[in-house]
């Protein structure tokens, strides 16, 4: 079996491996840049599982950043009927892509 972790950033919480790539809400930093992203909840070691309670102590991942980014647009409608009611507003949110480097205990 595999070393993964499951790991906290943007309130969303993502399993990885090594060598993953993933995509995030926007972190600080270039391109090229490396991350230690500490809030990890749990890691599994060849089916030995560690649980952090909320985050295991001293663990973390280390990820590289590929680029930043800005997602699709949204359009966001709000509609209410018979009252002349309309708001039409669009988004557009920005992201890191990571590529995990090491994850560690």
């Amino acid at each position: 079996m595999a070393t993964y972790a499951i790991v906290q950033t943007g309130g969303k919480q993502y399993r990885v491996h090594t060598g993953d790539t993933f995509r995030v809400e926007s972190l600080p930093g270039d391109e090229g840049d490396l991350i230690e992203l500490e809030d990890v909840r749990m890691v599994s070691e060849d089916g030995d599982v560690k649980l952090g309670t909320p985050s295991i102590a001293g663990a973390k991942v280390t990820a590289e950043i590929i680029g930043n980014g800005r997602g699709k647009k949204v359009i966001v409608f709000k509609y209410k009927a018979k009252t002349r009611y309309r708001r039409k507003n669009g988004h557009r949110q920005n992201y890191t892509d990571l590529r995990v480097t090491d994850i560690s205990l």
